[in-house]
């Protein structure tokens, strides 16, 4: 089976779901990543940019990750590109892999870039004739799921709780490889915070440990 995770930015697939990708992995399966956005030259220099993707690769490694493929969309600048564009490499990438699942970012986050690679990839996936996606997955991105509006609408709820006991330390030293993105506790993006939310998230259905999932769709033949 074939995995696909769509992170608007490095860092993004292993806080969503990097416990659930190296459970994946460990189950024989595929999982690849596209990373939709590279940091627009206003904002970020060529140096920080090429630290970004070393960490990604030596994360990727940690993961056992297949693959990953780059779009280049300006970030954090998304919503200056078409949205068919952003629909359309996405539905590139499908057509390519032909994934049966696609973990997604949230609707609801705070980051706007997240927002409309959500968007965008429920274009790209909608359930047509040779669409071979069968799950669809959001995860929550701590330090813009919880920091979105408190309206129902942008609300996460979870419905999928996916074990990673066993997998947690694969996850925080992946994340561990991203050192140019970590922040000291109590900061939401620090290894701690993110050990924590798995223990809560793992405590709420009797597990040690889980990542949470807002299931959009499944399809069962």
């Amino acid at each position: 089976m074939r995995i696909l995770v769509i992170a608007p930015h490095p860092d993004d697939e292993v806080l969503g779901c990097g416990g659930a990708i190296a459970r994946h992995v460990a189950e024989g399966h595929e999982v690849h990543v596209v990373v939709a956005g590279r940091g627009t030259p206003e904002l970020f220099s060529d140096e920080t940019i090429a630290t970004s993707r070393r960490e990604l690769d030596a994360a990727h490694r940690v993961l056992g990750i297949s693959s990953v493929t780059y779009f280049d969309f300006p970030a954090p600048c998304f919503d200056t590109v078409p949205q068919h564009h952003l629909a359309d490499r996405t539905a590139d990438v499908f057509r390519k892999l032909k994934p049966a699942i696609v973990y997604l970012p949230h609707h609801g986050d705070l980051h706007s870039d997240h927002r409309q690679m959500h968007l965008a990839t429920l274009v790209a996936a909608r359930p047509l004739a040779g669409c071979s996606i069968r799950r669809l997955l959001a995860y929550e991105t701590l330090s813009e799921t919880e920091w979105a509006p408190p309206t129902p609408d942008a609300t996460f709820i979870p419905t999928v709780f996916v074990d990673i006991e066993e997998y947690l330390p694969k996850k925080l030293e992946a994340m561990s490889c991203y050192q140019s993105k970590l922040v000291p506790p109590p900061h939401p993006r620090s290894l701690q915070a993110i050990e924590t939310l798995a223990r809560w998230r793992g405590g709420t259905v009797h597990l040690s440990a889980a990542e949470a999932f807002s299931q959009i769709r499944e399809i069962i033949v």
